[in-house]
């Protein structure tokens, strides 16, 4: 019974290799161009994770952490804007630091007293 079983498989499966045309499966879902891109920005961000924790947990120094931290942001920051080059968009700008009072117009505001 077990012999006829084993035959009847092997039988299906040539059969269905001969009888299955290439037409008869459904194409595959296109590749997104930046898939690899997007793949290494999550990449980037699980690194920095871990980079955060292994730095709480006091196994770097903290010149060691924010220099890794550093390269980190920058790989990933050349990667988000190789992406917004691909799709098409306009770079993404980084926040601009809050503007900080100049020597000149606090000298000006002391002045004017």
């Amino acid at each position: 019974m077990l012999i006829v079983f084993a035959v009847l498989l092997i039988v299906f499966a040539l059969a269905a290799i001969v009888l299955i045309r290439p037409s008869a499966i459904p194409p595959p879902d296109p590749v997104s161009p930046t898939q690899h891109l997007e793949d290494r920005k999550a990449a980037i961000y699980e690194n920095l994770r871990d980079l955060q924790g292994e730095y709480r947990m006091g196994k770097l120094s903290d010149e060691d952490y924010q220099l890794t931290k550093l390269d980190l942001q920058r790989e990933l920051a050349g990667i988000l804007a190789e992406i917004d080059r691909i799709e098409g968009r306009k770079p993404r700008s980084a926040p601009e630091p809050a503007a900080e009072p100049s020597e000149s117009s606090a000298a000006a505001a002391q002045t004017d007293h």
